[in-house]
């Protein structure tokens, strides 16, 4: 799994974000666009893309995309 490709796949979970807002050190919570469903949408598109669950309490620990990355990477 590479960095920029899962990056990709984040933000196509955001329909109202551009793109290029999006980095590893992007903290997402703090998008205007946030949402508990955006929470659910990105679990499922990691489950989709990478066959790997994330828990409610790991995207609750998580502040940046990069924390993400980093609980599905150690799922993989």
């Amino acid at each position: 799994m590479k960095m920029q490709e899962f990056i990709k796949k984040f933000a196509e979970v955001f329909e109202e974000t551009d793109a290029s807002v999006f980095t590893p050190e992007t903290k997402f919570r703090e998008l205007e666009e946030w949402s508990s469903f955006l929470a659910l949408s990105v679990m499922a598109m990691c489950g989709d893309e990478y066959d790997v669950n994330l828990t409610a309490q790991e995207m609750r620990e998580s502040q940046t995309v990069q924390d993400v990355y980093d609980a599905v990477a150690a799922k993989l």
